[in-house]
C-alpha cells in the first residue's frame, strides 16, 4: 500500500513539473510591440510634366487610290510587284493596244479625207466667185459653194478632235500609277477582259506621309482643357506596339467639330512622316497628345499606388515611422510612374515595397534604396 502511494506521488510530481514548462519558441506575451517592417521609400518632390493623354490609334494611308482602267480590253501584262512601292507615273498594266491603234489610224484617215474635201470646196468656191462676177451663175450657187467650204472646215475640226480622242484612248492602254505608294493585290490575271471605268485592278496606298486616326473621351478632353484643335495641341507622338516611341512627331490635320453622340468621343487625326515605311496602314499604335505643361505634381512608381474602397491611395511613412494611408488623385502614366495630382506634399516618404504586408499605422523602418533601414530605439539590429 505504501509503495502504491509513493508511485502515485512521483507521477503527480512529474505531471506538475511538465505543465509549468513553456514550449520553446512560444510567442511573446500580449502587450509586446510588433517589430518594425523594413520598407523602401522615396521622398517625393514637386515637378512639371507634360499635360498629355494617350489613346488607342490606327494608322491609315494618307490617300487610298483605286486603280481602274479608262478603256476596256484584254490585260496583256502586269508590270509591278504586288505589295511593292510604286512611283507616280509608273506603268502598272498594259491593255491590248491593237483596237485603239486601228481607231487612231481611222481617225487620221478621216482627217486626211476631210483635208481633201476642204481643198475641193475652196477651189470650187474660188471658181464660182469669178463666174459670179460675170453673172454667169446665180448668187445662190455661189453661196452654196461658200457654205460647203465652211462645212468642210468644221468637219476638219471634228476629225482632229477624233484623232486626239483616239490618241488619248491609246495612251490609256498603259495604266499608270496616279500617286506614289504601296501597291495592293492584283484583282485579275493577265489575259482577263476588263471594263472601262468599272473593273478594279488594284489599289495604291500612300504611306509617306501616313495618317493616324484616334478618339478622345470627354473626360480625357477635360483633363487637357477642353475640346481640341490644331492651335491647342503642341505635340502628337506615337507609342509603337513594342513600347518604343516613334522617331517623328506628328501634327493634327483633322479635328471633329462635334462629339460623337453614340460614343461620347471627339475624333482626331494626325499626320506623320514615314519615309522609311516603319508604319504600315492598319497598324494599331497609341497616340499621345500633349497640350502643355502640368506644374507642381508628383511622380510615384505605379506599384506604390493601391486601390481601395474609396479610390487610389499610397502608404506614407510619417514622423513616428508608421505607415499611414494617404488618398491621392492620379493623372495619367508617365513611363513607369503615376502622375499624382493631389494628396501629396514635398518630402513625403512614399513607401514603394512590402505593400501587401502593410497595415494602417503599422511600424516601419524606412530607408531609401541601397541604405540601411532606420530602426526604432532599442530595436535589435538584423
Amino acid at each position: 500500500m505504501n509503495a502504491r502511494l509513493i508511485i502515485i506521488s512521483f507521477l503527480l510530481t512529474i505531471l506538475v513539473t511538465a505543465c509549468d514548462k513553456k514550449p520553446e519558441g512560444a510567442p511573446a506575451a500580449a502587450g509586446m510591440s510588433m517589430p518594425a517592417m523594413p520598407v523602401n521609400v522615396i521622398a517625393v518632390q514637386p515637378t512639371s510634366v507634360p499635360m498629355s493623354v494617350e489613346a488607342v490609334a490606327q494608322t491609315e494611308g494618307a490617300s487610298e487610290v483605286e486603280i481602274r482602267p479608262r478603256v476596256g480590253g484584254i490585260i496583256l501584262k502586269k508590270m509591278f510587284e504586288e505589295g511593292a512601292p510604286v512611283k507616280a507615273g509608273q506603268v502598272m498594266f498594259q491593255i491590248d493596244p491593237a483596237p485603239f491603234q486601228i481607231a487612231l489610224a481611222q481617225a487620221r484617215a478621216q482627217a486626211a479625207e476631210q483635208g481633201a474635201r476642204i481643198t475641193q470646196t475652196a477651189r470650187e468656191s474660188s471658181r464660182l466667185k469669178e463666174l459670179l462676177a460675170t453673172q454667169s451663175i446665180s448668187q445662190r450657187e455661189y453661196d452654196n459653194a461658200t457654205s460647203d467650204a465652211s462645212i468642210s472646215q468644221a468637219g476638219m475640226m471634228q476629225a482632229q478632235a477624233n484623232i486626239k480622242e483616239a490618241e488619248l484612248n491609246l495612251s490609256y492602254t498603259n495604266v499608270t500609277a496616279p500617286v506614289s505608294g504601296i501597291a495592293g493585290r492584283f484583282q485579275f490575271s493577265e489575259g482577263a477582259l476588263v471594263q472601262a471605268n468599272t473593273s478594279l485592278l488594284t489599289t495604291i496606298i500612300q504611306v509617306s506621309p501616313i495618317w493616324v486616326r484616334f478618339s478622345l473621351s470627354e473626360s480625357e478632353l477635360q483633363s487637357l482643357g477642353g475640346h481640341l484643335d490644331q492651335k491647342h495641341v503642341s505635340e502628337v507622338s506615337l507609342i509603337l506596339p513594342d513600347g518604343s516611341e516613334y522617331a517623328h512627331k506628328g501634327k493634327l490635320n483633322f479635328t471633329a467639330n462635334q462629339i460623337n453622340p453614340s460614343l461620347g468621343t471627339q475624333e482626331l487625326r494626325a499626320t506623320f512622316e514615314n519615309k522609311d515605311k516603319t508604319l504600315l496602314p492598319g497598324q494599331f499604335v497609341r497616340a499621345r497628345v500633349t497640350t502643355g505643361m502640368r506644374e507642381s505634381v508628383f511622380l510615384v512608381p505605379q506599384t506604390a499606388v493601391l486601390t481601395g474602397e474609396l479610390g487610389k491611395f499610397v502608404y506614407v511613412a510619417n514622423e513616428k515611422n508608421e505607415a499611414t494611408m494617404r488618398p491621392v488623385v492620379v493623372g495619367e502614366w508617365k513611363g513607369k510612374d503615376w502622375i499624382i495630382l493631389e494628396g501629396l506634399k514635398a518630402n513625403d516618404k512614399v513607401i514603394v515595397d512590402n505593400l501587401i504586408k502593410l497595415r494602417p499605422n503599422a511600424p516601419v523602418a524606412p530607408h531609401t534604396m541601397g541604405t540601411a533601414p532606420v530602426l526604432p530605439p532599442g530595436a535589435p539590429a538584423k
